[in-house]
């Protein structure tokens, strides 16, 4: 059973790839998505939050997430990246939601959407990511 939060986060990831393919602005993005069949399902706001959230840090992400990579961050894959974006924003700026929900929702959207062992490589990613931006929430496990 998906939840709210899971499907925000679907239409969220599906944003961010129309993002990375057209530049068009995350308002332009809701509202296309808005249409779409399920979206009456989901924790709009927290979509919202998500989607602009993301895109508006997504340079501060992107150079948190990179050292992380084996290779350069324009060289992922458009939904490695938005899964990534999407996570890292969570990781970042959703200090509510507990570091290994954020890893194991990235984890099953890289499952669903992503190539074969995709999820591998996110999970990896999340996980050192998690440590350098959750530390005392690491600490605590």
């Amino acid at each position: 059973m998906k939840t709210d939060r899971r499907r925000s986060r679907e239409f969220a990831l599906q944003g961010l790839y129309q993002w990375q393919l057209s530049g068009a602005d995350p308002a332009t993005i809701s509202r296309q998505l808005g249409e779409a069949k399920g979206f009456d399902k989901i924790d709009a706001d927290y979509f919202k939050a998500l989607l602009e959230g993301a895109v508006a840090a997504a340079a501060e992400l992107e150079q948190a997430i990179t050292p992380h990579l084996d290779r350069e961050f324009r060289r992922l894959s458009p939904v490695e990246r938005g899964i990534l974006l999407l996570a890292g924003y969570e990781l970042a700026h959703r200090s509510e939601v507990p570091y290994r929900v954020v890893i194991n929702e990235a984890v099953e959207l890289a499952k669903s959407y992503g190539g074969t062992d995709g999820y591998k490589f996110v999970n990896a990613v999340l996980d050192k990511l998690a440590a350098q931006l959750r530390k005392p929430e690491m600490r605590d496990r």
